[in-house]
């Protein structure tokens, strides 16, 4: 299970009989002896990722074995079989907006609340 807040990608795997479970893809070069995921008591891995905007392969590693995250945003074939997929979107800007308050012809000064 992948989930995207901002540019930090957060993935859930739920394994709760391995002893070891690492996160490879695009991302580190499929390194496998890169950083284990960090166990939950009630038997998830986790693991949360700053990417930039792109899309990204990857698998879980678990006990030297292989899986794919069907729960991710699809799956494309890669370097050992079916490889799960995450987007991670380019931010948008909020565009600023202009506050046009209205002014008293009179005396200049800013009316409050009109717009």
């Amino acid at each position: 299970m992948v989930s995207i807040r901002g540019s930090k990608a957060y993935f859930r795997f739920y394994r709760p009989g391995a002893q070891s479970v690492r996160l490879a893809g695009d991302f580190n070069h499929w390194d496998t002896e890169g950083p284990t995921m960090t166990r939950t008591e009630d038997g998830w891995w986790v693991a949360a990722v700053h990417l930039a905007p792109g899309t990204y392969r990857f698998q879980y590693l678990a006990d030297g074995e292989w899986f794919s995250d069907y729960a991710a945003f699809g799956l494309q074939h890669g370097p050992h079989g079916w490889v799960s997929v995450v987007q991670v979107e380019a931010r948008r800007r909020e565009p600023q907006q202009e506050a046009a308050a209205a002014v008293c012809t009179a005396c200049g000064a800013e009316l409050a609340g009109v717009r």
